[in-house]
């Protein structure tokens, strides 16, 4: 039996939804962030020494990192090939950049607008409110914004080029790639991006990413 440490409000939603797309039976242990600090619970340290979710752990093997999960699941499990491009193609190059692209050039910006938004909405004394507004608008004018657009648009460009991130065909890197879009359209929006809105339109309407919302719960990522 796979189980999945599943944190609320996480990349471990994407595990799920892989899970429903090849139809393997798993279970979840469910773990809920800090309400105040919105960081997992020291138990999630038992299972692994981050303290991070996903977790997954099948027949005493523990895989940790949400894209290192996907991988490892499509090697073991689709043996239909049905979620990864075949090995040599165009198809599988671009595979294997978005799954690392997802989380190692589009989510740095992503998560340094929510640190500097968490700073400040912070509590700290009447006199350094002004200083930390400054510094998060400077910081969000300067580098912030100007890095979400130039990704925003460039993945705007790519997708209307086809239909999915790897080609034609629906792919693992697509379960990639949804949690940093789903946070970008959550804090940043995509009114003005047409083919971004398109592809999470596609990705809310499979039946295997229902299930899983229906299994993790949905998330909120304006947090």
């Amino acid at each position: 039996m796979i189980t999945v440490h599943h944190l609320n409000n996480s990349r471990s939603q994407r595990v799920l939804w892989l899970l429903e797309e090849l139809g393997l039976r798993y279970e979840i242990v469910r773990y809920a962030r800090d309400p105040e600090t919105m960081l997992a619970p020291p138990e999630l340290r038992a299972v692994h020494p981050l303290g991070k979710s996903p977790v997954l752990v099948e027949e005493g093997l523990v895989v940790a990192e949400s894209g290192a999960i996907l991988e490892y699941l499509v090697e073991r499990h689709d043996l239909a090939q049905r979620f990864a491009p075949l090995p040599g193609t165009p198809e599988h190059l671009r595979y294997r950049y978005w799954m690392h692209y997802a989380e190692g050039s589009l989510m740095p910006p992503l998560l340094m607008s929510l640190v500097f938004s968490r700073i400040r909405q912070a509590p700290m004394p009447f006199f350094a409110k002004p200083v930390a507004k400054g510094i998060v608008a400077a910081a969000k004018k300067s580098f912030i914004g100007p890095q979400l657009k130039l990704h925003l648009d460039y993945l705007e460009a790519e997708l209307a080029q086809r239909a999915w991130f790897a080609g034609e065909a629906f792919s693992v890197a697509d379960i990639q790639m949804s949690f940093p879009l789903e946070a970008a359209a959550a804090r940043v929006g995509f009114a003005d991006r047409p083919h971004l809105l398109g592809f999470l339109d596609r990705i809310h309407a499979r039946p295997a990413h229902q299930r899983a919302l229906e299994q993790g719960g949905p998330f909120n990522l304006l947090r």
